[in-house]
């Protein structure tokens, strides 16, 4: 554990230490983009923070090829060259959409391929976990089609949910820190040491992203573009690949026969889904955000203002606590899952669960509580009235109907 907490934090320390350096060389190369009237943010602000993660991820790659323990990840595990390979392409084809913009479908050609790449190296899908089994193994074509669509929609669902500071750094590295913590449990819990790269990578990527949230929480001075974006989708992909792609079903259902009995097989095949349910929010906000554009008649990538943060902010949430919202979801279904899989009480877990949500919706409601309390007080002449209309949740902030401020009403995706 030690190690792996040591390439989080030089991972994170580099990021942090790019970073600065990074936003004055944007600033320099005209990487500025112009406030559009869709935008959040309301001064100009540079991009190409993911120049910043990508040099913290090659900072903990570089520092962990080299310490004792953690150098025979290297030697025995395709996952890290693979990931690099990968990483590279989908950073570079961001930097050139992050300076002179890359159309729709060459960006989507630039992410097959750099899938492509990380398959070609051996980092695929072999297996889908179905409890009660040791796996449905697949064919050649399968396992690469299935592994280039994962990569491919995560690459996409991170870049959709980079709508406001801090928010997909912030989601990805909750995710990254809840696969950590199965696939550490995967390693030393059960012995399998292939859930070694993954235990890895996802330190390295939760690193990142704590590192850029130093600049990135809002108000933020530098955005990741899709030269990060990309890269967060990508590298979380690569986590989730890894695990079904190097750990033997097989080994874990034997392990986990000898320690709890064959009824604990169902909790451990859970968290093998564990990359499909962290990325859960973007990927419903992709689909929801292709829905919509293609029931509008309009194209699906498109940029448009229904995105699940533009529609917290419309509820009436401050632009912090939109994203803490999110964050707060995100957590709870990451760490939930991760808590099913252990063993003990799964009542419990569940009943504390659904608790949990039930605050999560009273917290996302809390702006119409807010209006609708107000309201009824003044009616009740226990709150003197507005000379001007009536009081209105706008931002956070209680405003008049008649000139009241809406700075997220225009609000865009500021990745297109």
């Amino acid at each position: 554990m030690r190690d792996y907490l040591l390439m989080l934090f030089i991972t994170a320390a580099v990021t942090v230490l790019l970073t600065g350096p990074v936003r004055k060389f944007a600033i320099s190369i005209g990487v500025v983009p112009e406030v559009r009237a869709r935008d959040v943010h309301r001064e100009p602000t540079p991009r190409m923070g993911g120049t910043a993660m990508f040099g913290g991820l090659l900072a903990g790659l570089l520092v962990a090829s080299h310490m004792p323990h953690l150098e025979e990840i290297f030697t025995q595990s395709s996952t890290p060259r693979a990931l690099l390979s990968g990483a590279t392409l989908i950073f570079l084809l961001g930097v050139l959409d992050d300076k002179w913009g890359v159309d729709a479908l060459v960006k989507l050609g630039g992410q097959v391929l750099a899938a492509g790449v990380m398959v070609f190296q051996g980092l695929t899908i072999l297996w889908l976990p179905v409890p009660g089994t040791d796996g449905i193994y697949l064919s050649d074509w399968q396992g690469t089609l299935l592994t280039v669509g994962l990569i491919v929609v995560s690459i996409n669902a991170v870049n959709f949910v980079d709508g406001l500071d801090g928010l997909a750094a912030g989601t990805v590295g909750i995710a990254a820190t809840a696969f950590f913590l199965y696939a550490y449990r995967l390693w030393y819990g059960y012995g399998i040491e292939a859930a070694a790269s993954t235990t890895l990578i996802s330190a390295i990527v939760a690193g990142m992203c704590l590192g850029f949230l130093v600049h990135n929480s809002h108000p933020a001075r530098i955005f990741m573009g899709d030269s990060g974006s990309m890269l967060l989708g990508l590298v979380i992909a690569g986590c989730a690949v890894s695990v079904t792609g190097e750990v033997d079903p097989s080994l874990l259902n034997q392990s986990v026969d000898n320690t709890s009995g064959s009824a604990a097989m169902v909790p451990v095949y859970i968290p093998l889904l564990l990359p499909l349910s962290v990325i859960a929010l973007p990927v419903a906000d992709l689909v929801l955000a292709i829905v919509r554009r293609t029931w509008n008649g309009m194209s699906p990538f498109a940029a448009d203002k229904g995105h699940l943060h533009h529609r917290l902010l419309q509820l009436g949430h401050s632009h912090r606590r939109a994203v803490l919202l999110m964050y707060f979801w995100s957590a709870l279904f990451s760490f939930g899952i991760v808590a099913f899989s252990a063993r003990g009480a799964k009542s419990w877990i569940l009943y504390g669960i659904a608790f949990v949500c039930g605050v999560g919706l009273l917290l996302l409601l809390q702006p119409r509580y807010d209006f609708a309390i107000t309201d009824l007080l003044t009616r009740m002449r226990l709150l003197p009235r507005r000379p001007r209309g009536r009081v209105v949740a706008t931002g956070g902030k209680r405003t008049e109907d008649g000139d009241h401020h809406r700075p997220h009403a225009d609000a865009g995706h500021r990745n297109g």
